[in-house]
């Protein structure tokens, strides 16, 4: 009888605790919110209500395919339903508050009710309602034994900044055109509204351009490298160049529909004049040396000296060379038919100007057009390839590097040299994307180089979480917003990808759309750690790197000292010198460390109570010292 009993209370248990509902975990944090008393228990037939108009289906037919997967219940859709438990709907009378992507949502014991201004404002009025639902709502099949309930809430919501976006760079590496579609869907879910696609460079041409087929049969391959980028052996010419592809432009159409059926704006990007080598590699014409010496696509290897700005081969398109204009006035016009974003992005960043220097050609540009030096050549160029832009009807944007020399009288500049480029675009009242890639760039380390794959700098989640898009002192008019950046020189595959754009994505998520005295570290924490769990069911990678300590490492009067500090604050670091693995039961770090006199490693965990969340960490003493700047 007593098992009977004990086993009937477990199972009552484990019903109990799937019933119950998670704390309210919205990425990004909303305007204002409010939760009241109860809760709203989906029944096993839903009635979703909209007004008959075509541009709300994809968000109704969105929401309905979420409930019926992951529920098994029965949803339906229509207009004028009475009985409905969803109702979607467009408010008559704008309202000013919440703008074109703004939302309420209300849920009572009775109904959920999302009204917006905009079809956009009622797509992430879901996202948000989808968040509120049980973790098991982002499976793919029918989950039992969930209770499917939603907590009693008001929320008005409405983004700071109108551009979010993402950068995924496609040409160091190449993600399949499905990859790249998971990818939107991920970014929307979060209220992303800008996918930058990083199409053209060094190492891939990735778009097709009709009267233009060495793009792709030539541009768009290269020869596979696995180790670290930059630092990969010349390719031989028996290697295979048989690794990369492009987008078809049906791929392209594809892409851009299935973006905006989740208001998601494609910008894309051909970067010139600078790290065209896939082009020029195609057509070797384009450069200023003519193709004398035609590397080929760039595999990796190392072709420039980044401490001089030094090329070692020539991968930038020639100013001088009418060829080029031609070239670029074909690529900017299909560009502009496949993709309806008002903007086209043209690069111009880290143009090493060392062929240049070399060519009578510049020269006599120079001499005829009155430039004084490269940068102004540089400017040139810009200015030359906004006209064509501008011809087709679209906006030019570029790297904070097209200010230099001068910049293009109509451009918007995206600043990634931190806010300098930024900030002086916004003084001349030019309109500006803030980048920097001290608080945006998510191909740096997450974590300490002995635990993550090695990159040139490091990036935590707590340092994204405190971008402002704004800089003191600066008009916000002239800064449209800002957005993340990933670059795949270290990113192999898309479950790396996944590893390195999650959780800091939600950062930058939260950095764009929510008001800045809405933010708050400790809470983002616990929100993100829902996510997580979120994660785990949808089966997307994400990095756990924010609970690995920073190691700090000082010399004191030539004795090493180590500091560890947790970004995540309510965590215990444990540690070793004695070549073990730490646990909850070792010494908990309450100070410095002074290694023992011939210890070689020390080992760091961390726990939050007697739960582990850290990685095991291994850190060389040596390797501290070499940091402290103590010799042997």
């Amino acid at each position: 009888m007593k098992k009977i009993v004990l086993l009937l209370s477990c199972c009552l248990s484990g019903i109990y605790s799937i019933c119950q509902n998670a704390p309210v975990a919205i990425i990004p944090e909303p305007v204002q919110l409010v939760q009241n008393a109860g809760t709203f228990v989906l029944p096993a037939t839903i009635s979703i209500e909209l007004p008959n108009l075509s541009a709300l289906k994809q968000t109704a037919d969105f929401l309905q395919q979420r409930l019926t997967k992951a529920t098994g219940y029965a949803v339906s859709i229509g207009s004028n339903v009475p009985t409905a438990i969803i109702k979607l709907s467009l408010n008559k009378t704008p309202n000013q508050v919440i703008g074109n992507e703004g939302y309420q949502l209300n849920v009572t014991t009775s109904d959920i009710t999302i009204t917006a201004n905009q079809p956009a404002g009622l797509f992430y009025g879901v996202q948000t309602l989808l968040q509120l639902l049980p973790k098991e709502i982002e499976s793919n099949v029918a989950m039992q034994q969930v209770q499917w309930q939603v907590p009693c809430i008001s929320i008005t919501d409405y983004p700071r900044f109108g551009w979010r976006g993402l950068m995924f760079d496609v040409s160091r590496r190449f993600f399949t055109k499905n990859e790249v579609k998971d990818f939107i869907d991920q970014m929307a879910r979060y209220k992303y509204n800008l996918f930058h696609w990083h199409l053209t460079d060094d190492e891939g041409w990735r778009i097709e351009i009709k009267g233009l087929p060495k793009l792709t049969e030539i541009g768009a391959w290269n020869v596979k490298k696995v180790g670290y980028f930059g630092t990969f052996s010349q390719p031989t010419p028996d290697e295979p160049r048989n690794y990369g592809g492009f987008y078809t432009q049906d791929d392209i159409k594809e892409v851009v529909q299935y973006a905006k059926d989740r208001f998601v704006n494609v910008l894309p990007e051909i970067d010139v004049p600078g790290h065209s080598l896939a082009a020029i590699a195609a057509y070797p014409e384009l450069s200023c040396s003519n193709g004398i010496d035609n590397h080929g696509v760039a595999s990796g290897e190392k072709i420039k000296e980044w401490a001089t700005r030094t090329a070692l081969v020539d991968d930038n398109l020639c100013p001088a060379n009418e060829n080029v204009y031609i070239f670029l006035d074909k690529v900017i016009t299909q560009l502009a038919q496949l993709f309806p974003f008002d903007y086209i992005h043209i690069g111009g960043d880290e143009t090493f100007k060392t062929y240049w220097e070399k060519s009578d050609a510049i020269k006599a540009l120079m001499k005829k057009e009155g430039l004084k030096n490269m940068e102004e050549v540089q400017s040139y160029f810009g200015k030359r390839v906004e006209k064509i832009v501008e011809a087709k009807g679209k906006k030019v944007i570029g790297w904070d590097e097209i200010l230099e020399g001068g910049l293009a009288p109509n451009a918007a500049v995206m600043s990634w040299r931190g806010e300098k480029g930024g900030i002086e675009a916004a003084k001349l009242k030019h309109e500006v994307v803030m980048t920097p890639s001290s608080f945006a760039y998510l191909d740096f380390m997450q974590s300490d180089v002995i635990t993550e794959p090695r990159v040139y700098s490091a990036l935590r989640l707590n340092k994204v979480y405190q971008f402002d898009p704004v800089p003191p002192g600066v008009d916000s008019k002239y800064i449209k917003g800002g957005q993340a950046n990933i670059w795949t020189e270290q990113i192999a595959n898309i479950r790396h990808l996944q590893y390195m754009t999650w959780p800091r994505a939600f950062a930058m998520a939260e950095d764009l759309w929510s008001p800045k005295e809405k933010k708050n570290w400790n809470s983002f924490v616990t929100k993100v750690e829902q996510h997580f769990k979120r994660y785990d069911i949808r089966e997307i990678k994400y990095a756990p790197s924010m609970y690995d300590p920073e190691f700090i490492a000082k010399n004191n009067n030539g004795q090493l000292q180590i500091e560890l500090k947790n970004e995540v604050t309510d965590l215990d670091t444990y540690y070793s010198f004695d070549n073990s693995f730490p646990d909850r039961f070792y010494p908990k770090y309450t100070a410095a460390l002074t290694p023992p006199k011939d210890a070689v490693m020390l080992k760091v965990i961390t726990y939050r109570g007697n739960q582990p969340m850290g990685r095991m960490i291994a850190m060389p003493v040596e390797e501290m010292k070499k940091r402290a700047g103590i010799k042997k």
